[in-house]
């Protein structure tokens, strides 16, 4: 039987063939994320610009009253006008989301964590934390200012319990839900409790539980605003009542506009963190 034998510089050009074909689509591929990267920037931004110029437009159109809808270079003066108001009024608001953020997430965890490992547990108090989710926000913030007094305790408070329900079912789906075949090796490896918990069901939590989180982000800062309604002298939510008292709409818009971009920015540096930690799920989804 015959066989073709390649010379060593045929073999050589076939090879480097090779290599530039795979730079090239390396090449196209690195150039392709790069679009996609930026794209996903400059769409939001986009949309936003569009909003705002439609905004300006219905006003200007319809000859809208300022006490109804400002136009968006009204609400613009006033965020630079006010700006030491708005943010000497934001500082109090962010400290309660943020510090309600904290405890109510980290609460969730550990219930949830004792729902996994207690049947028991958890059909004795789920009902009872789905029938505190169900009573409305607006509900809960009187009495709970009656219960804490009127500092920064109840907004706190309301931010936190407003951030607990999501996380706790999410956190308690993600620890139940390991694969099944994962937990049997962990079992033949004869790992200890301690280590399938952290290796195994943590692991398997955390796509769920930054899920919750990012609902959590948003939720912990109108939770705050909310509190601030009842009993509350600063803050943005605070700060809302007085314009609309006021018919002060552009002070209005332009407070809401603060209190949305915080929660905008909040939600963002959430996302940043689960990108940083769950490389390994990013790159799954993707």
């Amino acid at each position: 039987m015959s066989q073709t034998v390649l010379s060593p510089a045929v073999s050589a050009v076939n090879f480097g063939g090779a290599f530039a074909n795979d730079e090239a689509e390396q090449a196209r591929f690195i150039a392709a994320q790069r679009r996609l990267a930026w794209r996903k920037r400059l769409l939001p931004i986009v949309a936003i610009l569009g909003l705002i110029v439609l905004w300006g437009a219905v006003v200007a159109v319809f000859d809208v009253q300022p006490f109804i809808a400002p136009s968006p270079w009204a609400v613009a003066s006033v965020l630079v006008a006010k700006a030491d108001i708005l943010f000497a009024n934001l500082v109090p608001t962010a400290t309660e989301a943020v510090l309600g953020f904290l405890l109510g997430n980290l609460i969730a965890i550990v219930i949830a964590t004792a729902f996994v490992y207690s049947k028991a547990a958890e059909e004795a108090f789920f009902p009872v934390a789905v029938m505190i989710n169900t009573i409305p926000v607006v509900a809960k913030a009187p009495i709970l200012v009656l219960l804490l007094g009127n500092g920064m305790e109840p907004k706190i408070a309301i931010a936190a319990l407003v951030c607990f329900f999501p996380t706790l079912v999410n956190m308690t789906r993600g620890l139940r839900d390991v694969n099944p075949q994962a937990l049997e090796l962990m079992k033949v490896l004869s790992a200890s409790p301690r280590e399938v918990f952290w290796k195994l069901r943590v692991r398997n939590s955390l796509p769920y539980l930054f899920s919750a989180l990012k609902i959590a982000a948003s939720m912990a800062v109108i939770g705050a605003i909310v509190g601030e309604w009842i009993g509350s002298t600063n803050g943005i939510g605070a700060l809302i009542i007085q314009a609309t008292y006021n018919f002060d709409s552009p002070l209005l818009y332009a407070t809401i506009v603060v209190g949305s971009t915080f929660s905008a920015v909040f939600f963002g540096l959430v996302s940043m963190l689960e990108r940083r930690l769950l490389k390994w799920n990013t790159a799954r989804a993707n």
